[in-house]
């Protein structure tokens, strides 16, 4: 459906030469391992966020939308497919498979990019990739609909910030003077943020799509000496951080972590900035999130990353899952505007259908569009059955479903978990005992949420942890 987006006249000649489009362009940019509550306008007192903050008052902050997985590499495929961990092809990181075997996108698989282009968008990613594992060379991301791309092509690869090794589109990108393990060379983030500032300005004149997957603040924790600063002499806890494992940390953690949260919401700030200079904010919407909750919070609360909420990365409760999410679109969405609607990952492929003015070739996907949330119109906007999620390493698999309030998790080998969020955010009381019938109820919905894979099957991954061990 197409929703006939026009943008106000500029008395400038380059916003006269770009707003004549009608589509408005889309850029999704993804924070890796952000919590809940490591932003300002989510409640973060000790990190600032000025950038990220004004985006949120002049746009839709979400209060319950949720990640793909509590991990990147599911995260991102349900982003990019429209499939939940019930349904899609990649439902875990890549030596958690039963064969030991990576799983990516299946060859051609189509995402949220081959739509776009259909309705003649220019599309490109720059940052984090992280669904070509192992030595295939199908399932880069030309092989999914996307124009360009610069940045990390394996999972593992993005743990180092100063990586010798990009991908340019199908083509290895050396950076010669980097070496990950001195921490020498360019700052990664950077390359990518100046790249996706010359992206826009290449592209101001199409309607464009650019996912921007940054890697901030993923650890390894490392950042240059000027985005600490800042954060060096306030008197906080020093943190000893290792920095001989397989991520080569800085000496100290809180300061870094900060810093490097503030980096990014600095350099956010240059590409908002880009969109006013070249006269095409109000025809680009807007959308910053994380892939999945914190690790270098999971257990330290210093920062408080998760708020109320429980657990971490590589946990199905809501610290696991639930993230920042930011929509801004100028004369679209109202400024200050704050959604309580239940929203997951797999939503963002219709909503950019729908923006595009196309309809999904999948009719099978699990998303729903948001686009009427968005601007305004909630009444007509279709609510999920419920959110699932599967989780398939360590003591795995574990399943997580949530119905409105009601939040069902299941740990393979352990006893069910039922928690009401409208009352216990923080998933502190199990009422699985306290309330049968809608305990039944949902264990009755967990055996059809999912379609079988072989690679994925609802079986114990002990014997992978000790096997093929943890990164």
């Amino acid at each position: 459906m197409a929703l006939g987006f026009s943008c106000k006249s500029k008395q400038n000649e380059v916003s006269k030469a770009v707003n004549t489009k009608q589509k408005p362009n889309i850029i999704f940019i993804m924070a890796d391992d952000l919590g809940y509550g490591d932003l300002g306008c989510y409640g973060q007192t000790k990190i600032k966020t000025p950038n990220i903050d004004k985006m949120a008052s002049e746009g839709m902050i979400f209060t319950n939308h949720y990640s793909g997985s509590t991990v990147c590499m599911p995260s991102r495929a349900s982003l990019l497919t429209g499939y939940d961990q019930g349904h899609a092809s990649v439902r875990g990181n890549p030596v958690w498979t039963k064969s030991g075997t990576p799983v990516n996108l299946k060859p051609n698989e189509l995402t949220v990019a081959n739509e776009l282009k259909k309705a003649g968008y220019k599309t490109a990613i720059i940052g984090k990739w992280g669904l070509s594992e192992g030595n295939t060379k199908d399932n880069m991301p030309s092989n999914h609909g996307f124009d360009y791309f610069l940045g990390y092509k394996k999972h593992s690869d993005a743990h180092h910030y100063y990586w010798d090794t990009l991908y340019r589109n199908n083509d290895p990108y050396i950076l010669k003077e980097n070496n990950f393990s001195l921490k020498q060379g360019k700052y990664t983030h950077d390359i990518f943020v100046n790249e996706a500032l010359s992206y826009i300005e290449k592209e101001k004149n199409n309607s464009f799509f650019l996912y921007l997957a940054l890697t901030i603040p993923h650890l390894e924790l490392t950042v240059p000496e000027d985005s600490k600063k800042p954060y060096q002499n306030l008197g906080w806890p020093k943190r000893k951080m290792n920095t001989n494992g397989h991520y080569k940390n800085d000496d100290e953690g809180n300061a870094t972590y900060a810093g490097m949260v503030s980096r990014m919401d600095r350099d956010l700030g240059k590409l908002f900035e880009k969109l006013k200079e070249l006269g095409i904010e109000e025809n680009t919407i807007v959308v910053f999130t994380s892939d999945n909750g914190p690790e270098y919070e999971s257990k330290d609360r210093f920062f408080n990353s998760n708020g109320k909420l429980k657990g971490g990365k590589r946990d199905l409760y809501e610290g696991g899952i639930r993230i920042p999410f930011i929509v801004k679109f100028p004369g679209k969405i109202a400024p200050g505007s704050k959604s309580e609607h239940i929203s997951a990952f797999w939503d963002f492929l219709p909503t950019a259908c729908e923006l595009a003015g196309i309809e999904p070739s999948n009719n099978d996907i699990n998303g729903i569009s948001l686009v009427p949330e968005l601007m305004g119109n909630t009444e007509k906007q279709k609510k999920h059955d419920y959110l699932y999620w599967e989780f398939n390493e360590r003591e795995g698999p574990i399943q997580a479903i949530r119905k409105g309030d009601w939040k069902l998790v299941w740990k393979l080998e352990g006893k069910p978990e039922l928690y009401n969020l409208s009352n216990d955010i923080g998933e502190s009381e199990n009422l699985a005992l306290k309330e049968p019938e809608k305990l039944k109820e949902i264990l009755g919905l967990l055996k059809n949420v999912r379609t079988e894979n072989n690679e994925f099957p609802l079986k114990t991954r002990a014997l992978a942890v000790k096997k093929r061990g943890e990164k």
